[in-house]
């Protein structure tokens, strides 16, 4: 047997791949959950589920602005960004989850073409008020483990949801 071609890694194309999907993960963990099974928390100080989602859809659109800026701005500046902050300003368990999924896909898919165009001219950056430099690889790199993170922490909250309510799901 010969052996197989094993193509060279490419962090650009995985990543793109990675935020493509984000967007369908995210309403794959909140499919079929009541309202009260949305909002419920862990604890007080927990987010519940519409708010990762909320989230995620403001970190977004900070995310597209920076790569908006980064791509088509010389010596472009990257504004500071509090997502947490949000999260007690918009009241994001009384948001409309659909329009939030709805506007994080879209915003996804702006900033996934956005990407797709500049590859493979991802060293290109922008200045960030604390972090200095910031190449369009760092900002992509940092979005896709920001999504981990608060995919991995809706899915735990699914599941806790179906160890408190066992049904038929």
């Amino acid at each position: 047997m010969s052996p197989r071609f094993a193509p060279e890694y490419d962090e650009g194309r995985w990543l793109l791949k990675a935020l493509r999907e984000a967007a369908y993960e995210l309403e794959a963990q909140l499919w079929g959950l009541d309202e009260a099974e949305l909002r419920w928390r862990l604890a007080d100080d927990a987010w519940c589920l519409k708010e990762i989602a909320a989230h995620l859809r403001d970190c977004e659109e900070h995310f597209l602005q920076s790569l908006e800026l980064v791509v088509f701005q010389e010596q472009a500046r990257i504004p500071a960004f509090d997502a947490d902050a949000l999260v007690l300003e918009r009241d994001y368990r009384e948001i409309d989850l659909e329009g939030a999924l709805e506007g994080f896909a879209y915003l996804r898919h702006r900033a996934v073409n956005l990407l797709w165009s500049m590859a493979p001219d991802w060293e290109r950056t922008g200045l960030h008020p604390y972090l200095g430099p910031v190449s369009i690889a760092q900002l992509a790199r940092q979005q896709s483990e920001h999504d981990l993170e608060h995919l991995w922490q809706a899915r735990r909250l699914r599941e806790r949801l179906a160890e408190r309510t066992p049904s038929s799901r």
